[in-house]
């Protein structure tokens, strides 16, 4: 309990130190857009091949669990939407982005923990959290959300794609992809990932901007960044999801 309490006291005092203003905008833009390239761009051939493999899973599995001749072809349409905008693309996506995303962070700046850059920094007067973590938690707010929306419409063209190997129509799919479409789900799908966009960066960077020894400890940390933010991914989940949807 008392190391729960600790951490926790830390992650707070490193979340007062990060959110300040940068010292140095020209620096600070320069690093925001490094960092919107390793968060956002060089995750999208990722996110593109999950997500249409998994739309087009999700489309054949429903159409065999719903080979009825007295339910409309269009619910497959509509399962595989739904399916994508509430769970996989804002939740499993970001569990799979907690992973990549979240073990780079946590290994890049344990790397400079240790290897006493963060150090050098602080004593040439930098504010280190802020220089090196808030790009990072900006990129990621801002991309998150635009790689869930492309998820989402690739998710969906893998579904139709999937739907094609069944007996089910292109119309009927579009049809139930447009199906009494409710867009606070967007809204929902979209709060979601800035929350988790958050938790990702934060704690990845936690994790590493505490590291203590060498090599080991760095791997330890990374390993424990994605673990932590997985479990915090879960149970925020459930906590927006009975606060929104309820």
């Amino acid at each position: 309990m008392l190391t729960f309490l600790n951490n926790l006291g830390e992650y707070f005092l490193m979340l007062k130190k990060v959110i300040s203003l940068p010292e140095k905008k020209q620096i600070f833009k320069k690093q925001l857009v490094i960092e919107l390239e390793k968060v956002g761009i060089n995750s999208l051939g990722i996110v593109i091949i999950i997500s249409l493999f998994v739309g087009a899973v999700v489309s054949i599995q429903t159409s065999i669990n719903l080979e009825n001749p007295f339910l409309p072809g269009y619910l497959i349409g509509v399962a595989t939407r739904d399916s994508l905008i509430l769970e996989f693309s804002p939740t499993m996506l970001s569990l799979i982005l907690a992973g990549k995303v979240g073990s780079n962070i946590a290994s890049e700046i344990g790397t400079m923990r240790v290897t006493e850059q963060i150090d050098a920094l602080e004593i040439m007067g930098v504010n280190s959290a802020s220089f090196l973590i808030l790009p990072k938690i900006i990129a990621a707010l801002f991309f998150f959300p635009l790689l869930v929306i492309l998820s989402m419409s690739i998710g969906m063209i893998g579904g139709w794609i999937g739907a094609l190997s069944t007996d089910i129509t292109t119309t009927e799919f579009f049809s139930g992809l447009t199906y009494e479409f409710r867009p606070f789900y967007i809204t929902y799908c979209l709060t979601k990932t800035i929350v988790f966009a958050f938790i990702i960066t934060s704690v990845s960077a936690y994790y590493g901007y505490y590291t203590n020894g060498g090599a080991l400890e760095v791997g330890k940390a990374s390993t424990k960044a994605v673990v932590y933010s997985s479990i915090m991914i879960l149970i925020f989940n459930f906590i927006l999801t009975n606060i929104l949807l309820a």
